[in-house]
């Protein structure tokens, strides 16, 4: 008996073993993308103009808070197991970018997630579209639609709260408008047309 349980200890150690490597092969290396470059330069850049304050057009607490959202963006780069994904509990349509994960680099396209819906993990959820008439909570009705973007890796869960305001776990990386610069697409659309469409995001089975 005691022979017999020494190669079951043995024989699930070697399936963990097989399996693991697999697991960590699917994960997505994000601190070697751009995006990684990029937030620990501008953590850098406030590093120095906190140590130089009177050299830099930020206040003191704006440079903090800038180092905070920039520090949560370079966590999940690191930290990150999945790709991102976008959950939708706010109980009407939502638009989303996205783009398949290991095709990269891709441009994100404008898709459609149904209320309790996510967006598969085989794709990167990048943000979220807020078009004309939406509001965020505690922020003025929106005139104009926004792009709400994020660092891969991030886990974004969208809620509402009674108010019929749109409500987020975490805060986004960019705020994007409508412009040739702008590095995801923004139509200009209506919250009704938006809520009235039919899902076509990717979504996890």
């Amino acid at each position: 008996m005691k022979g017999f349980k020494l190669v079951l200890v043995a024989l699930v150690m070697l399936i963990q073993i097989a399996i693991v490597p697999a697991a960590l092969a699917d994960a997505p290396k994000l601190t070697t993308t751009p995006e990684y470059t990029e937030v620990t330069t501008a953590i850098a850049d406030l590093l120095k103009a906190k140590a130089n304050p009177d050299d830099s057009e930020l206040s003191p607490v704006e440079v903090e808070q800038k180092l905070g959202a920039l520090n949560l963006q370079k966590y999940i780069l690191e930290t990150a197991s999945n790709w991102s994904q976008c959950h939708n509990e706010t109980g009407k349509t939502i638009a989303v970018y996205a783009h398949k994960a290991k095709k990269t680099p891709q441009p994100s396209t404008l898709y459609y997630l149904g209320t309790g819906q996510a967006t598969d993990d085989d794709w990167n959820c990048d943000g979220i579209y807020l078009p004309t008439g939406a509001k965020l909570a505690g922020q003025p009705e929106l005139t104009q639609p926004i792009a709400l973007q994020f660092v891969s890796g991030t886990q974004l869960t969208i809620t509402s709260n009674p108010e019929g305001e749109i409500e987020l776990n975490l805060p986004a990386a960019k705020n994007l408008t409508a412009s040739p610069d702008s590095t995801l697409p923004i139509p200009d659309l209506t919250l009704a047309s938006v809520e009235a469409t039919a899902p076509n995001a990717p979504i996890e089975d």
